[in-house]
């Protein structure tokens, strides 16, 4: 497959990089990279959670659930924010199992799902303990002892 320009491009930058003898081949091998992340199921299951996470309001929500069961007029308040908003956040939140919800009476209450956050837990904690490039400190910022 003939390269787009693009490729061209960063390959002409990577050139000039320190340590690349062959930049053609060392693009070729950092496009693997990405080709391989997309096939993770793992890696790709765990960016759709922290992308979900990541959201303020979810947090706030996933948070005032750590302490107990609330129902929707609840989340709410601490949000203060609409039912229709507040209802979508819990769907995303849902949607990946973190949440659920029930009927009580004439209202819906939610909890968190212990076993899809022990999931995560393990995925996240996985993928840290295969980090081997780790840094030790970043350049201009002291070290914590």
């Amino acid at each position: 497959m003939p390269l787009t320009d693009r490729a061209r491009q960063i390959i002409e930058t990577l050139s000039t990089c320190e340590n690349i003898d062959d930049a053609e081949s060392y693009y070729k091998e950092l496009r693997r990279l990405e080709q391989s992340f997309n096939g993770d199921h793992a890696k790709l299951s765990l960016v759709q959670i922290l992308s979900i996470i990541g959201n303020t309001e979810r947090f706030l929500i996933l948070d005032a659930l750590r302490e107990k069961d609330r129902c929707v007029c609840e989340l709410e308040a601490i949000l203060n924010k609409s039912q229709s908003t507040v209802s979508h956040h819990l769907k995303e939140l849902e949607k990946v199992h973190l949440v659920q919800g029930w009927k009580k009476g004439k209202f819906t209450h939610y909890s968190l799902v212990q076993p899809k956050f022990q999931e995560i837990l393990a995925q996240f904690t996985e993928w840290v303990e295969g980090i081997s490039n780790w840094s030790m400190s970043l350049p201009g910022i002291n070290r914590v002892a």
